[in-house]
């Protein structure tokens, strides 16, 4: 009965980006483009696959940069698309999707002001997923401070500013510390919508949210180590969502270095094989580690029908593409052959 009423308003959505997913890479795509020994040749290779002519217009000599701009193109193409049919409550859990990047935008429109960089330089390098009108209307002559009065106030924004503390004298430890603020509350904003929306959706998505939150809590308290900031300030960065909320938080905070980091994840088995894998050899970090699991959730949720978290998945997916893209596009023009087989595996 739910999936009938689901398909109501969402099947054929949902439909579309099942399709949509059919798209993304196979292994037997990658084995072709790490062959490729020009740029121009892996532009070929990909007019192979479902991406099609999507460089045709680019005059040689082509660049990395160009490679990564039009990708993101395609993906903001079938985004808006599935966003602008989309109704409630599947149109509020998509713009949930888009705050992220508004975030990583606003967090760069501040590091910009701070350095006095043209807004338009700054603008250009925003994601075109999180732009909002409001930022037409920066002025960079303002100071980073005063920029939430002026302009976020109005934006969608506005509600995750409300336990962040603006510092007249903004550098950039304040800056990574608000980045990790509007995170915090982000998350646990879209990890409640998911748990109201309820169903498949709930139980998708919180264990992807979960994790997500549990992977920045692990990453602030390892960058937090050994530096000035004091335990009791990057212990609030922690978002209370994930699985190790609350004890094993408790623990990361009384954490001192990185072998207890590691002993506190260790705790979980989904995060112990992460840990214990970066003894191999293999030139994967721990954030690789982390993006190799996270693209596994992603590729789960397309087990399961009936539920927003395709779309969710669906975008990082192909985000993850694109950065495997342009990393094999980076070793090709920088003749690194010998590390051009460490992308992040999708399916």
């Amino acid at each position: 009965m739910s999936g009938c009423l689901f398909n109501i308003d969402g099947g054929y959505l949902e439909a579309l980006c099942r399709g949509f997913k059919s798209s993304i890479l196979k292994q037997s795509d990658y084995l072709n483009l790490i062959q490729c020994e020009t740029l121009e040749d892996l532009k070929l290779q990909l007019q192979s696959t479902e991406y099609g002519p999507f460089l045709a217009n680019e005059t040689s000599p082509i660049t990395v940069s160009i490679i990564d701009q039009r990708l993101r193109e395609t993906l903001v193409v079938e985004f808006s698309y599935l966003r602008n049919q989309a109704v409630q409550p599947l149109a509020e859990f998509m713009d949930f999707i888009t705050y992220s990047y508004m975030i990583d935008n606003t967090i760069l429109l501040i590091t910009g002001m701070l350095h006095k960089r043209p807004v338009l330089d700054v603008i250009a390098m925003c994601n075109p997923l999180g732009l909002f009108e409001q930022m037409e209307a920066i002025n960079m002559t303002l100071a980073p401070s005063d920029l939430y009065n002026a302009i976020l106030i109005d934006s969608p924004l506005a509600p995750f500013f409300d336990n962040c503390c603006w510092e007249q004298d903004m550098d950039e430890l304040n800056i990574e510390i608000l980045r990790n603020t509007l995170y915090k509350t982000y998350l646990e904003k879209f990890y409640n919508l998911c748990k109201e929306i309820g169903g498949a959706t709930a139980n998708v998505m919180c264990e992807i949210l979960a994790f997500e939150a549990d992977r920045r809590a692990i990453i602030i308290t390892i960058n937090a180590l050994g530096t000035a900031l004091p335990k009791e300030e990057y212990v609030h960065l922690y978002p209370c969502c994930g699985r190790l909320y609350p004890e094993g938080l408790l623990a990361l905070g009384r954490a001192s270095d990185y072998e207890q980091v590691r002993l506190v994840a260790s705790r979980y088995a989904e995060y112990r094989t992460l840990f214990e894998d970066l003894n191999n050899l293999d030139g994967w970090s721990l954030e690789d580690k982390f993006s190799g699991y996270e693209a596994k959730l992603h590729a789960r949720s397309f087990m399961q029908q009936f539920h927003f978290g395709v779309f969710y998945s669906y975008l990082k997916l192909k985000e993850q593409e694109f950065r495997n893209i342009v990393w094999i596009a980076e070793c090709i023009v920088q003749n690194q052959r010998n590390k051009i087989r460490n992308y992040i595996s999708i399916l």
